[in-house]
């Protein structure tokens, strides 16, 4: 049974995966050999659930052969995203922010409208010093998983490339969770897989 319930989420995620690939992204700059990748959101991207090398940001630099950092911090909500992000753009100067924001003011109830704004003024932030960004969207909890309109509808008007479907994907099949809200080994592992085919469509690799 456990067998035959990993080969359906393994289908599952090759049938996201074909989805992805089929639609069309926006394009953005060629990383440099050198580039510094910045990883920046909630306890998604910390990695919580599995160990510290074991992140999606972890798995990325793997895949990548660059640079990522990991500036997740769980529990964080979107509006202290925004206080902090500011400082470690400055800090480490990446050339590009993967943004997975957003999941803990959904599940604390918070007006997404202003989680709308926050995501968009996090985008603007690193747009102003030159970084391109990538965003994913986190789905609203509940039984269908579906990340809210305002993801879609600000990653087209920045221009960003956005994945709707990664996270909710994952978070849809028990097999690759750790708890009710967190992705474990093997959901960071192809949580940063299809992180890097988004970014071979977008043109960073």
């Amino acid at each position: 049974m456990k067998c035959r319930s990993f080969r359906f989420s393994l289908l599952f995620i090759s049938v996201v995966l074909l989805l992805a690939a089929c639609s069309s992204q926006p394009q953005l700059p060629k990383l440099n050999p050198e580039a510094t990748i910045f990883a920046f959101g909630d306890s998604l991207t910390y990695g919580s659930g599995a160990g510290r090398n074991e992140s999606y940001p972890a798995v990325l630099s793997q895949l990548t052969g660059l640079e990522v950092i990991n500036a997740g911090v769980p529990g964080e909500v979107s509006s202290q995203g925004v206080k902090r992000l500011p400082g470690l753009l400055d800090e480490h100067l990446p050339q590009l922010m993967i943004l997975c924001h957003g999941g803990n003011d959904m599940l604390r109830q918070k007006d997404l409208n202003l989680t709308a704004e926050n995501v968009r003024s996090m985008i603007q932030t690193a747009h102003e010093r030159g970084v391109s960004v990538l965003m994913l969207a986190v789905p609203k909890p509940g039984l269908f998983m579906k990340p809210p309109p305002f993801y879609e509808e600000i990653a087209g008007e920045k221009g960003v490339p956005i994945a709707m479907e990664i996270v909710p994907g994952i978070l849809s099949e028990r097999s690759l969770k750790s708890d009710t809200v967190h992705p474990n080994q093997e959901g960071y592992r192809i949580m940063a897989e299809e992180v890097f085919q988004l970014m071979k469509e977008s043109g960073l690799i």
